[in-house]
Order: structure tokens, then C-alpha cells, then sequence
């Protein structure tokens, strides 16, 4: 084999291996692709595969940098984050870990070059030195890519192939590492060859140990990425079990307040009902002295008393009936127009607790809501009603300020102290997906509006 030839087979197996790159890659970000349909999933990794080629190839013909190149890719991701539906966040942590892999294996494998290259300089015959060299040459990009597919598949395994809920803050946490192997990579690549009195001579060859420290540094950088995402995951874990602890508390305290608003609302009864022994003397002694038109007065007065007890709202069902008198009567003590329409579903196929818990979250964030105005500008209106296997429920009322959505929940930030905003639409959310259903959030001209759809269940409650 000549020079000519061994030129050609290396640039052809360059070839191939970009296009295993190019498909280790997609693959690598595939699973964080989100996409309703799997054509649109397909679309999406094609993508992310021509976006990784695209530089490389250039760099084949032009001979371009390989921090070019990487820059490049990780730019046009960012880029086209919004259509491949990723944060820049979790764009940039799976760029700098593929490079980073791909940068390290690399390094690693240098010291295999060195050694497989010191047998080809005992070789006298030309053409026997370019076959070994091809197959040399073969040989390595063969172990370096499986050792990288190795090390990438373990990187996939600890990112837990899911979307990375990540701040500024932590994004720049775990960057820290993987950043910082792609440099030291880089730098000791340029420190491995060098030039003294016109000799060209290799690092491993005055320094034989870094022969085996050079993997050991790369292998220290992979395993201390792996190690900071890694304990980011179990952060986010504790965090999300002590979000669902919040949740839990949430949801129990609310049923606190709402069995001593029945306490108190059956010791109101029960102070009545002892009471009315007192009234029927009254009446009896009235009706002794002839007293009829003051009877009348007194009966009348006693109606009124009674009133408190009466369920103001009527919907078609005794729970929704409680909840809705209950929160009416708090918007009257906070001075608010609470408007409802509001016909509970004739379908066996919602479940009132479920209805019940939709619809105490979300009047209780629309009395926050209006407890922050003017009086003049408080009110709350509520609508419900069916339309064939669909049940609507709409709850308006005014805001002020900035409303911010959170990018991965698509639910609003909470402006409050206690995050009960946030809980409350999550509470929501939960409960309309049982009955596969959607949530929508609109705000405009000053009025907040959450439209929940639901849809009847298959098996009746």
C-alpha cells in the first residue's frame, strides 16, 4: 500500500466515523426530544443529526479547529432551541458532556497511539509500514469509539434520560467540569507533540509516565461529571419529594379549614337548636297574652337568624352546593361580586370530590387575587356546564402586575409567600389529568382566566 492509498482509506474511515458521531449524537439527545407524534420526534433527531455534521464535514475539506466545530454545534442548538423543544440549559450540559466524552476518550487513546507507533519504527518496507498504519489507524478509531459509546452510555444512564429542570445557577454548577476537561483536553493535545532544535519529538517520549497519568486525567474529569450530575439528580429528587410534602401539607391544612368551617357550622345548629326551647316559650307566652302581631315580628326575626344556615348557591349536587355557598360567603365578607353559573355535569362519569377539589384551588386563588385591589375592582366569575361528553369550568377574576409562566411546568410563578398559588393550579392539573383533560391560563386586560376541560371517564365513578 502506498502513501496515496493510505491517504484515501484514512479519509474514508474519518468519513464513517463522523457519521457514527453524527448518529451517537442524535442519539444521545433523543430521549430529551419531546414530540406529541413520532414523525415529529424523527424530524427533530434528523435535525440534531445534520446540525452535528454540518461543521465536521466542513472541517474535513477546510481543516477547521475542532473548538470551532464544537462551538458551532452547541451555538446552533441554542439557536434552535424553541423548535427542538429544549432549554438552552439542557442544550448546553448535553453538549458539554458529549464533547466532552468524545475529547477525553480521544486523550486517553493517545497513549495506545504511542505505543502501537513505537512497533511501526522497527519497519524498513514502505509498503508494509503504510498497511500497518492503516490498520493501525483502524484498529484505535475502532477502540475509541467503542470506549466512547461505553462512556456515553453510562452519561445516558445517569442523566436519567429526562428533561433537566435546570437554572442559571446550576447550569453553571455542573458546566464547571466537563468545560473544563474539554480545555485541559485540549490543552495537553498541544503539549503531547512539540518542536526542539528543529526535532519534532512526543511528550510520552521524555516523559514516559504520562503514558498512563494522561488516561488517568481524562478518566478524573469524566468520572467528575458524572459525579456532579449525578448528585444533581438526587437534588432535584429531594426537591421534588419535598414539593410533593408541600403539596400533601397544602391539601391537609385546607381540610382542616374546611372540617372547622363544618364544626362551626353544626355548633351554630346545635346553639339553634338549644336556643329554640327559649323561642318557643317566647311564642307561647306571646300567644298567652294575645299578642299575635308581635308573634309574627318574632317569627320573622328567627327567619332571618336562620338564614345563615341556608346553601346559597344550588348546582345539582349537595357537595359543589357547600363549597360554592362556602366561597360565596367569603366574598362577601371581602367585599367581592361573586357571579356563578354553574350546573353540575347529569354524567355519573365525574366523580364531586374530584369537581370539589377543582374548584375550592381555584376559588381560593381567585380570593388571593382580588384580596390584593381596590374594592371597586374585586369579582369573581365562575362558570360550569356540559356540553355532550365535555365539562366546562371558567373562573375570571382581576390581576395586577407581571404574570410569569414557568417554562417547564407551563403553570404561573408564585408572587406570594407561600407558593399556595403554584400548589393550587398543580392540585388542579392533577386532577384533570384522570379524566385526560386540559388546563389553559389566559391573561387579558388586567383579568386572569383559567379554563378547565374535562372529559367524561370510560367507567363511571
Amino acid at each position: 500500500m502506498n502513501e496515496t492509498t493510505f491517504r484515501w482509506v484514512q479519509h474514508g474511515i474519518l468519513v464513517v466515523l463522523l457519521l457514527l458521531y453524527a448518529g451517537s449524537f442524535a442519539a444521545f439527545f433523543h430521549p430529551f426530544l419531546a414530540a406529541r407524534s413520532r414523525h415529529t420526534l424523527r424530524q427533530r433527531t434528523a435535525a440534531v443529526f445534520c446540525i452535528y455534521l454540518a461543521p465536521y464535514l466542513t472541517g474535513l475539506v477546510a481543516d477547521l479547529p475542532n473548538w470551532s466545530s464544537m462551538a458551532f454545534i452547541t451555538l446552533a442548538m441554542s439557536l434552535l432551541s424553541a423548535p427542538l423543544r429544549l432549554s438552552r440549559q439542557t442544550i448546553l450540559l448535553l453538549s458539554a458532556v458529549f464533547f466532552s466524552a468524545r475529547n477525553l476518550c480521544a486523550l486517553a487513546m493517545e497513549s495506545l497511539n504511542f505505543l502501537w507507533s513505537q512497533r511501526l519504527s522497527e519497519m524498513n518496507d514502505a509498503e508494509q509500514i503504510f498497511l500497518r498504519l492503516t490498520i493501525h489507524f483502524l484498529l484505535l478509531m475502532l477502540v475509541q469509539f467503542a470506549l466512547f459509546l461505553a462512556v456515553l452510555f453510562l452519561a445516558a444512564g445517569v442523566l436519567h434520560r429526562k428533561e433537566l429542570h435546570l437554572g442559571v445557577w446550576e447550569t453553571f454548577c455542573l458546566l464547571l467540569i466537563p468545560v473544563t476537561g474539554i480545555l485541559v483536553g485540549s490543552i495537553l493535545f498541544t503539549m503531547l507533540i512539540g518542536v526542539k532544535d528543529g526535532v519534532i519529538f512526543q511528550l510520552y517520549e521524555q516523559h514516559p509516565l504520562f503514558i498512563g497519568l494522561v488516561p488517568l486525567v481524562a478518566g478524573m474529569f469524566y468520572a467528575g461529571t458524572l459525579v456532579s450530575i449525578f448528585s444533581y439528580q438526587e437534588m432535584a429528587r429531594l426537591q421534588e419529594e419535598k414539593n410533593t410534602y408541600f403539596l400533601e401539607k397544602q391539601q391537609i391544612r385546607a381540610m382542616q379549614e374546611r372540617m372547622e368551617e363544618v364544626e362551626g357550622f353544626y355548633t351554630g345548629i346545635r346553639r339553634m337548636k338549644h336556643e329554640m326551647r327559649g323561642h318557643l316559650a317566647n311564642i307561647r307566652g306571646l300567644a298567652q297574652s294575645g299578642s299575635y302581631g308581635e308573634i309574627e315580628q318574632y317569627i320573622g326575626r328567627m327567619d332571618e337568624s336562620m338564614k345563615v344556615f341556608d346553601l346559597t348557591v344550588k348546582t345539582g349536587n349537595p357537595i359543589t352546593d357547600v363549597i360554592l355557598s362556602d366561597r360565596q360567603r367569603q366574598a362577601v365578607k371581602l367585599g367581592i361580586s361573586f357571579q356563578v353559573d354553574f350546573r353540575y355535569p347529569q354524567s355519573e362519569r365525574y366523580d364531586p370530590y374530584d369537581i370539589g377539589i377543582i374548584l375550592n384551588n381555584l376559588l381560593q386563588n381567585a380570593l388571593e387575587g382580588c384580596e390584593k385591589l381596590p374594592e371597586d375592582a374585586r369579582y369573581i366569575r365562575l362558570l360550569g356546564k356540559q356540553q355532550k361528553k365535555f365539562f366546562l369550568i371558567e373562573v375570571k377574576n382581576p390581576f395586577e402586575g407581571e404574570l410569569e409562566i414557568d417554562r417547564d411546568s407551563r403553570l404561573p410563578h408564585s408572587t406570594k409567600g407561600g407558593m399556595f398559588h403554584g400548589i393550587g393550579l398543580s392540585n388542579v392539573r392533577r386532577e384533570v389529568e384522570k379524566y385526560m383533560g386540559e388546563i389553559e391560563i389566559k391573561t387579558r386586560n388586567n383579568e386572569f382566566c383559567v379554563t378547565v376541560l374535562l372529559q367524561e371517564r370510560s367507567v363511571p365513578k
